[in-house]
């Protein structure tokens, strides 16, 4: 079984330890598998831990998975598309970056995005005729999966006929939603369950995970066994300092308590999806009140003088593809006096038993941090904001107008009044973009971090430039950073940096779409989607009081942000 070793500085290992303690001593573990909801806020909690026993339902079901498999490896189909977002696409996502394209088995695409850009990358990537798509909603009535099937159900209409079409389509649903009703008007080839008392960033080891996961050819009954190793290592009769979930899930809520709030994760390269998932599971989960984890994901490994006290870092291992550098860098950190944990995972099928251990130490560390675990109260206002905006265009055609607070060739920035006014005094006459961004950052303070939101297409030429941004940040000020496609982050750590602590500074990035796609049936395309998501992220954040910036990029977005880059290095210096 995947093992933890955990190195502390002595004030935070005695903290870890009376956490312990305190769970041993009040029967905490046992109270949690008993949906104990007083574990945490005593609202509603008991109701959603349907995940504590889905591994040994699924085990009951093997069959139902290799069917599902054959059925699709026979059908000749050459890519599978999940249509989702978070947990019904995160996890999925892990899958097909884990295990890769499988020998007569569909190549797995994940589409988490509004941005037309992306939707015409995808395309570019499949044959129509030879794609089975996944509906994933476990609601229904979430807007991107809704579109997503709108647009591609057409697609498959034109290209194959209508009577064939409902065929390449699959929905993994909760029983008696409106994706359902989707489904079975359009003759779906399958519906599979999911169970109304599991959360969607908690479904991995659902039909969410494991249905896709089994038609990409992973032989889901081991990965479930070696899932089951781990639940039997958490259960309920295993004292709290010797339940894996359990220690993992003090360390985090007793560092958290102490101030070092941000999980920085590393991952081996086989491996490096991971941390994706587990952006999601705990900052939806734990981000909220005023309090919470930030998780920071995909920062390279930096010297020990780059960081400051409020980090607690995570090294996930891959015994059978570890990367030399990387256990330098750790090494050096743990050296330094940095708290580090490091997780053995023994090879690709062991990430069930992460799935798992990550969930429980999520809700564990959720009840230490004083939060309900399980709701993500930020991630529907950020909804709600989105809908009057694809409501208002759908009954004007126009979005509201808005007036930037600047201008220059190639950029505009926005920001609300009390923001705007801060950043112009902080700018003084020297108004450029350079003199804004540097006022912006000028905001960073010990313990902050820094999150660039980039609502363009999530490809590497984009991803190395907003990279290149975070880790000169970091460099500069010592904060932490983070890095989130949007809309795709709104189902994930959106739900912290609106709803957890307040202090992230943000740099939202929203562009002109070079070409934009029709949504069937509907007056907004999905560019206005995706210009209404941002703009009601970007609402919420400063209702919230969040210091935050928008630089629009209004020409050609490889310059744009290539010069957005060199504008921040400048900032900086």
């Amino acid at each position: 079984m995947n093992s933890l070793i955990y190195n502390l500085p002595g004030d935070l290992a005695q903290n870890v330890r009376a956490t312990l303690e305190d769970w041993k001593k009040n029967n905490k573990v046992k109270r949690l598998w008993a949906r104990d909801a007083s574990l945490w806020t005593n609202k509603d909690e008991g109701n959603w831990l349907g995940w504590l026993g889905i591994v040994e339902e699924q085990i009951a079901h093997n069959s139902d998975f290799k069917t599902i498999a054959d059925e699709i490896h026979n059908g000749g189909f050459a890519h599978l598309v999940l249509l989702g977002m978070g947990g019904s696409s995160l996890c999925v996502e892990v899958f097909g970056k884990t295990f890769g394209k499988k020998g007569g088995y569909p190549q797995v695409h994940i589409l988490d995005s509004t941005d037309p850009a992306q939707i015409r990358t995808l395309e570019s990537k499949i044959d129509i005729a030879e794609t089975i798509f996944i509906v994933a909603s476990k609601s229904g009535t979430t807007l991107e999966p809704n579109i997503f099937e709108q647009y591609f159900y057409e697609k498959v209409k034109q290209s194959v006929g209508a009577a064939e079409a409902g065929k390449r389509f699959i929905a993994t649903t909760d029983p008696g939603s409106q994706m359902q009703k989707v489904a079975e008007s359009h003759g779906f080839r399958r519906i599979f369950y999911g169970v109304p008392s599991i959360g969607g960033r908690y479904s991995a080891l659902s039909n969410f995970g494991m249905i896709p996961a089994a038609i990409q050819g992973v032989e889901v009954p081991k990965f479930l066994d070696r899932a089951e190793e781990m639940v039997q290592a958490c259960a309920s009769a295993v004292p709290a300092d010797e339940n894996p979930g359990a220690i993992l899930g003090a360390i985090l809520g007793a560092l958290q308590k102490s101030g070092r709030d941000k999980v920085t994760l590393f991952a081996s390269p086989g491996i490096s999806d991971l941390g994706a998932w587990l952006e999601q599971l705990l900052a939806e989960s734990t981000g909220k009140e005023g309090k919470g984890l930030i998780p920071v994901d995909r920062e390279s490994i930096g010297a020990p003088d780059v960081y400051g006290n409020d980090r607690v870092f995570v090294y996930m291992r891959l015994e059978s593809g570890a990367d030399a550098k990387q256990d330098a860098g750790i090494a050096t950190l743990e050296k330094a006096g940095q708290p580090v944990v490091r997780i053995q995972v023994a090879n690709n099928y062991e990430l069930g038993q992460e799935f798992f251990r990550w969930e429980i130490a999520t809700a564990v560390a959720g009840s230490i941090i004083g939060i309900n675990a399980f709701n993500q109260p930020d991630v529907e206002a950020s909804k709600i904001e989105t809908r009057k905006l694809t409501d208002e265009y759908e009954k004007s055609g126009a979005l509201p107008q808005e007036t930037p607070f600047y201008e220059e060739t190639g950029f505009k920035l926005y920001s609300d009044d009390k923001n705007a006014s801060a950043l112009k005094q902080a700018a003084g006459q020297d108004a450029t973009l350079i003199s804004y961004l540097r006022a912006h950052l000028n905001r960073l303070q010990a313990g902050d971090y820094f999150a660039v939101l980039g609502y363009i297409e999530r490809n590497e030429q984009n991803r190395t430039e907003l990279q290149s941004i975070r880790e000169a940040v970091r460099d500069k000020t010592r904060v932490a950073t983070c890095l989130g496609f949007g809309p795709r982050f709104l189902h994930s750590t959106g739900q912290a940096y609106k709803g957890g602590p307040n202090s992230g500074v943000f740099l939202q990035i929203t562009c002109d779409d070079a070409a934009d796609l029709p949504v069937p049936g509907k007056k907004y395309t999905f560019g206005i989607v995706k210009a209404a998501q941002a703009r009601g992220d970007f609402n919420v954040l400063t209702e919230r009081g969040r210091r935050a910036l928008r630089v629009h990029l209004t020409g050609d977005l490889t310059g744009g942000l290539k010069t957005l880059q060199q504008a921040v290095q400048q900032a900086l210096s």
